[in-house]
């Protein structure tokens, strides 16, 4: 199982995720006030600024510091450039 670093030691299973999505939008905010309200979301940001949510496939909803751009290239195997490292997690 290929598990996917999002910041600060917490990790989810990549076979499991389904979307990483900006969380500025509307209906973005709407999911993670739905969730909040089920009792399945998932703060992993520790505290910082949430600049990516993560939809996973058991209907929980994961928050991160860690940006989009930075996320999708973990979960693809790209290697990270210098713009998409996140300065928090060094």
């Amino acid at each position: 199982m290929k598990l996917i670093n999002i910041g600060f030691g917490s990790m989810v299973a990549a076979s499991r995720l389904l979307a990483i999505v900006a969380p500025d939008s509307a209906p973005i905010k709407r999911v993670v006030q739905e969730a909040r309200d089920r009792g399945m979301l998932i703060d992993a940001s520790y505290g910082r600024k949430t600049k990516a949510v993560i939809l996973m496939d058991t209907d929980h909803v994961i928050l991160s510091a860690i940006p989009t751009e930075t996320l999708y290239a973990r979960w693809m195997n790209k290697p990270e450039t210098e713009e998409t490292q996140c300065p928090e997690e060094n």
